[in-house]
């Protein structure tokens, strides 16, 4: 290393090269998972690169560099423990997430909008038309306005009262 800090290039190649393992080993010690292990090491020999400068020549490099490799592996152990938070499992997500062309979903699919159509028949007249105009034909509210003769502000509000009424019943609130 100390001839690599001198610019020798071929000696810092070398040594990156020949770090690889006491990375690996520092790495797996600390309990990185074999997944991991090349992001660990990548990030080691980066934070090497940036910090070359400060390794001193007449100290231990095996001992700096697993110094540097330990809290490179922190770090990574640190990131997939959030990560881990984050993501969800496979099986969760498909639970979660079925195939739209299951014949359960496309069951499930028809018995939502059966109970969504009732509800809506269900709705006061004015709740009803609006529904149909804006949410169903999407219209905009000047277009529905034209058609049913009605300001768009009325259709505003029995829109409004229509959506609170379908949540309430479809979600059973009601």
């Amino acid at each position: 290393m100390a001839a690599a800090q001198a610019g020798d290039r071929r000696a810092y190649e070398r040594v990156l090269a020949d770090s690889v393992a006491l990375i690996r080993a520092v790495a797996r010690r600390q309990g990185v998972a074999h997944d991991h292990l090349d992001d660990v090491v990548q990030e080691t020999l980066l934070t090497i690169h940036r910090v070359r400068h400060t390794y001193d020549p007449s100290r231990s490099y095996d001992a700096w560099l697993s110094a540097l490799a330990a809290r490179r592996a922190i770090d990574g152990l640190r990131r997939s423990g959030r990560q881990a938070h984050r993501e969800v499992g496979d099986e969760l997500a498909v639970a979660m997430h079925p195939d739209e062309r299951d014949a359960s979903s496309e069951s499930d699919r028809a018995q939502q909008a059966k109970r969504l159509r009732a509800a809506i028949a269900e709705l006061p007249p004015g709740q009803r038309e609006a529904v149909e105009q804006l949410g169903l034909k999407e219209l905009s509210l000047e277009e529905a306005s034209a058609r049913t003769g009605r300001s768009t502000g009325a259709l505003k509000v029995n829109l409004h009262r229509a959506l609170k009424a379908l949540r309430g019943r479809i979600h059973g609130d009601d």
